[in-house]
């Protein structure tokens, strides 16, 4: 667009005002000296000389040429504001008016054709600020709205597999088809196995609330991160060895390490990136390496598989909300898309960081840090 210079309204405003004043007292002294001056002299000394008053006295001829002049002075003057005003007020804020009926009808892409740089100008560049803002929150809006159903679809998928098999395996039981006390327990593993499954969907989508309005509950503790991951090892290792996937543990902290976190949502986090670990193993013979290392002020805990791994071009994008990489996508296990979300907002949350590093066909590790607890008394001042 091109840029035209406009003078501010604030002086246009004030030449007006003088003008309104000056020129028809110029055009009055202008028709005073122009009746004759000689003339003029003579009726001021006639009048001071009789001392009638100065209205009696007034030529008509002169009244008559005053007030013509008056008249065309004030219709120039009218002429002149009606113009600016037009030009400057009542056409810009026509575009205003136009401008806004497209926002609201939802029409964000409507620009103004004008840059000035006076004070609509100002206004001018306030509506572009606007309506990039409202086209952008409506794009973000479209956007979540896409992902919220996808989101849907695919819980509403990876809830319905699981109460199959529960409905499925519970049928069983009740035909009498579990006739066999090992049947009996494989049934019953199976149906556990698919509860938790549902349990973590479910959790998942709580949490995803949370995190959609910021208001993710966290009871903070001071937790031994020895003992801690030492019972979450314990807990974890009984499911993933009913998946024939084994688990090492290396814990490389002294034993009286601590940090500050909450140990229901931390326990989120180790299950998600395990479990994610679990969904895309990709072959029978599956392990999962936990590593807690010292970093001095922190620690830093690497979850690591031998599974699938993840593509280059991928692995910036995992910790996206509903982001699934393509091998998630062709992949029959489903899968929510916000888990290692839900796993970079609690870390986030908590004061740390997360990241993964990966290769195809090897595995993945993902590593996330956090900061150590000292207590103050123990701190040397030097």
């Amino acid at each position: 667009m091109d840029k035209t210079s406009h003078m501010k309204l604030k002086s246009k405003m004030l030449m007006l005002f003088f003008t309104i004043i000056l020129v028809p007292l110029a055009f009055g002294i202008m028709a005073f000296l122009g009746f004759g001056y000689h003339e003029n002299i003579d009726m001021l000394r006639e009048l001071h000389q009789e001392g009638i008053m100065i209205g009696a006295m007034i030529n008509k001829r002169f009244m008559k040429y005053l007030i013509f002049v008056m008249i065309l002075i004030l219709i120039l003057t009218s002429t002149l504001i009606t113009a600016w005003i037009n030009k400057d007020i009542y056409k810009p804020l026509k575009e205003f008016g136009v401008a806004m009926k497209h926002i609201a009808n939802g029409d964000f892409d409507y620009r103004m054709a004008h840059v000035r740089d006076d004070e609509m100008g100002q206004l001018y560049e306030n509506y572009e600020q606007m309506r990039l803002q409202l086209k952008e929150n409506e794009e973000e809006k479209l956007q979540n709205e896409k992902k919220s159903k996808e989101l849907v679809s695919n819980i509403s998928h990876d809830l319905k597999t699981p109460i199959t098999s529960i409905k499925g395996y519970v049928e069983g039981i009740m035909d009498g088809v579990a006739d066999t006390p090992e049947k009996m327990d494989k049934y019953i593993k199976t149906i556990y196995n698919k509860a938790n499954d549902m349990d973590r969907l479910i959790n998942e989508l709580t949490t995803y609330s949370g995190i959609d309005s910021n208001k993710i509950p966290y009871q903070f503790h001071l937790l031994n991160i020895s003992d801690y991951f030492s019972d979450c090892v314990e807990e974890v290792g009984l499911d993933l060895e009913s998946k024939n996937i084994s688990l090492n543990f290396t814990n490389l902290v002294s034993p009286d390490t601590c940090v500050v976190a909450d140990p229901e949502q931390m326990k989120k986090v180790i299950n998600n990136i395990i479990s994610n670990s679990v969904k895309y193993m990709g072959h029978e013979r599956g392990a999962i390496d936990i590593r807690i290392l010292d970093e001095g002020e922190s620690v830093t805990i690497e979850i690591e598989d031998n599974g699938k791994g993840i593509a280059a071009k991928d692995i910036g994008n995992i910790f996206e909300r509903f982001y699934r990489t393509d091998a998630s996508r062709n992949s029959l296990q489903g899968g929510s898309g916000i888990g290692l979300s839900i796993v970079k907002k609690i870390i986030e949350d908590h004061g740390g960081y997360v990241w993964a590093t990966s290769k195809e066909g090897e595995g993945t590790c993902m590593h996330f840090v956090l900061r150590k607890y000292i207590d103050k008394k123990d701190e040397v001042i030097i």
